[in-house]
């Protein structure tokens, strides 16, 4: 059973527990994106052939997100800098949590025509760059919800939440309207309105649940005696902690890098996991929202459990246990899916399993590599790396399909990824930890 961390804001003044279920359920509701709208649901009706044959609708679905990807690449490290500069985190966490509902509301009017294809895939990339900089917002207010000592029982209080209300929402979705005849409300799958109601539902959902904490977490002070941040200033000031940290803590800085590329390679597989299980293993639509429900159980109970041995066995550890083991699961998956969808079943649900302890480890390996004192500089800067490079999955899954001709080989460019990020965290040495703990 989740419990609820108590915590302490950054000048060690106790914070109720209700501030930090207001800040959670913020996670909570973000699977109405995440889970429903980018990966089991509308994506996976995307490449169900209304709208045209998957080997073309899956690489412009890739290329849709790559281009949202590089936009957040170039625009997400200085968003957060440049609200927390004027004191406006909590007012542009409201107003792109808005632009994410409102985007998620608007695919009720893609019908199951090739012509709205389009009209889709620009919704869905507005909604991209929207939530991850609500995203960038949401994971600075860490800080104001929790201190070094409990921020990874707060951190994963949240993705536990994220967990639970993906597993509420599908389940919600699966028997209200996705069953093919009537569900709880009444929709019939005629010209998809069971897919297009449940956006609706969707967006009410995410629009509910992101007001909590719009109300519970105060909005933080313009940094004082400092010059309005603007684009140029905010780049400039983000080059300079990155060529500070190359002089005081490579280590951190390598860590950041390598943890973006792993962290984008976890996302890639929740973004196209529903995709590649309808156009590669010929799940219906019921049957990949099961799937994710599974998926999110097995993830949850995953991550408590690593992060009860994490103490024991180290957070590198876990993470790179993890990252072989995706890796290896992601390869059996493409290449014994001549065999039928038990394999998804199968190795899908087993490489799902490793994305909630990479996660949790990696934001607690991050806090041991952190030199005193840049504990909130450096937790910001890895909430704005991962979303920097958040174009590599879409852009290797789509490239992968091209090459192969066929989604079933978009597995092969996540897996790329995964291994890239692999690589790069093997030689990141903890040597602040040494430091931290005297």
């Amino acid at each position: 059973m989740t419990t609820l961390p108590m915590s302490t804001s950054e000048d060690d003044t106790p914070v109720k527990k209700r501030v930090v279920f207001a800040w959670s359920l913020w996670d909570w509701g973000s699977a109405a994106f995440n889970a429903v709208v980018t990966t089991f649901v509308f994506a996976t009706y995307l490449v169900s052939g209304a709208f045209g044959d998957e080997s073309v609708v899956s690489p412009k679905l890739g290329f849709a997100l790559t281009i949202a990807g590089i936009v957040i690449a170039l625009v997400a490290p200085i968003a957060g800098r440049i609200s927390d500069s004027g004191g406006h985190r909590r007012r542009w966490l409201g107003v792109n949590s808005a632009i994410v509902a409102v985007c998620i509301a608007l695919l009720v009017f893609v019908a199951p025509e090739e012509r709205y294809l389009t009209f889709a895939l620009i919704v869905l990339a507005v909604g991209n760059v929207a939530f991850e900089f609500a995203s960038v917002s949401y994971n600075s207010m860490l800080t104001q919800v929790s201190t070094n000592a409990n921020v990874g029982k707060v951190s994963g209080f949240g993705w536990g939440m994220g967990y639970i209300g993906g597993i509420v929402l599908l389940g919600i979705l699966l028997v209200g309207f996705i069953f093919p005849d009537e569900g709880w409300f009444g929709v019939t799958a005629d010209n998809a309105w069971n897919i297009r109601i449940a956006m609706l539902f969707s967006a009410v959902w995410f629009g509910v649940f992101a007001l909590p904490v719009l109300f519970a977490v105060p909005e933080i002070d313009a940094t004082p005696n400092r010059e309005r941040a603007t684009v140029v200033s905010a780049y400039r000031d983000l080059f300079r902690t990155i060529s500070n940290l190359w002089k005081t803590a490579r280590q951190t800085l390598f860590y950041l890098f390598a943890s973006a590329v792993f962290r984008d390679g976890l996302a890639g597989v929740f973004a196209f996991g529903g995709v590649i299980a309808a156009a590669s293993f010929g799940f219906s639509a019921d049957t990949v929202i099961i799937f994710a429900i599974a998926a999110n159980v097995v993830a949850g109970l995953a991550t408590i459990l690593c992060g009860a041995l994490e103490d024991r066995l180290g957070a590198k550890n876990i993470m790179v246990g993890s990252l072989v083991s995706m890796v290896l699961f992601g390869l059996l998956v493409f290449m014994l899916a001549d065999f039928g969808t038990w394999v998804f079943w199968v190795f899908g649900l087993l490489l799902c399993v490793f994305v909630g302890p990479v996660q949790s480890s990696s934001r607690t390996y991050l806090a041991k590599l952190i030199p005193k004192g840049r504990e909130g500089e450096i937790f910001g800067l890895y909430a704005t790396t991962g979303r920097a490079v958040s174009f590599l999955s879409p852009a290797a899954f789509s490239v992968a399909v091209v090459i192969g001709g066929s989604t079933i080989y978009g597995i092969l460019g996540i897996v790329f990824v995964v291994l890239v990020g692999l690589l790069l965290l093997l030689p990141v040495q903890a040597t602040a930890i040494e430091a931290r703990d005297e």
